[in-house]
């Protein structure tokens, strides 16, 4: 294997340990309302809207003054995004590669391989992470004879994962510090630290909601700060979920992310 490809295989296994268990942000089984907030160092402000139907989600935001709006469907395992200044929209498979999510609780006994393409996983055993139970999953990826690995360990309770080391050296851990009350809602406040090879780690917070099964407050490094708030809880339409009427399909661009890129939560 070249070193490009090396890079690439990394690159690939990383988006797929990302995906098997995105870090603090799962589907639960509450349907909300929810606005959101995104400050910066400058303390500008940007705001969005979040709501979560039954294995769907809709976040509503701007980028570069662009308004974009993301609907994830879990159990279709499809996302489209919306452009309502055109009347446009994009459909794509949410994760490449990969079978619609299961619409289950996470599960750290649950292969996190299950439905991915060139990619399987091995339970090595349970192992404590910072003095919390977790299960240890080796996920392999072979590419012209070479086979690389990482490793992925997914908090017992929880069912997400709480470390993660990569065939490049990069790693994640996350370190439970107790909880608050954050927004009327009681929270588990973690403390996440990411490392690169030969650069000092990132350190950030987060603030989970176990029933909600998300972040609710999230401070960053450089003074970035995320925020859901105004949460309302209660079944939300199905019309919220769907292309509208009149909306005209685009063509998916070519190795890569929609026009626009990865648009932030904004302007409402």
């Amino acid at each position: 294997m070249s070193l490009d490809r090396r890079m690439v295989a990394a690159a690939v296994l990383g988006a797929v340990v990302a995906v098997a268990g995105p870090v603090w942000a799962e589907q639960g089984e509450v349907q909300f309302a929810a606005d959101m907030v995104r400050q910066g160092p400058d303390g500008q402000a940007m705001t969005g809207k979040m709501f979560v139907g039954e294995d769907r989600i809709r976040m509503e935001m701007s980028h570069k003054g662009r308004e974009m709006v993301r609907i994830s469907d879990r159990k279709r395992g499809t996302e489209l995004v919306l452009f309502p200044a055109e009347r446009a929209y994009l459909e794509r498979s949410s994760a490449p590669g990969a079978a619609p999510a299961p619409t289950v609780k996470p599960s750290a006994e649950a292969d996190p391989c299950l439905g991915m393409t060139g990619v399987t996983c091995r339970r090595v055993g349970q192992e404590d992470v910072n003095g919390r139970p977790a299960v240890r999953w080796e996920m392999t990826m072979t590419d012209q004879g070479k086979t690389m690995t990482a490793t992925q360990w997914l908090d017992a309770e929880r069912g997400l994962p709480t470390k993660q080391v990569l065939p490049n050296g990069q790693t994640m851990e996350m370190k439970l510090l107790g909880t608050e009350r954050i927004g009327g809602r009681t929270a588990e406040k973690w403390e996440r630290t990411a490392a690169v090879p030969n650069q000092p780690p990132m350190v950030s917070l987060q603030w989970y909601d176990p029933e909600l099964k998300l972040a609710l407050r999230e401070e960053l490094p450089g003074g970035y700060v995320t925020e859901i708030k105004d949460i309302r809880i209660g079944p939300q339409p199905d019309d919220l979920f769907v292309v509208p009427a009149g909306y005209t399909k685009k063509a998916l661009p070519q190795g890569g992310p929609p026009p626009g890129g990865q648009p932030q939560p904004g302007g409402n």
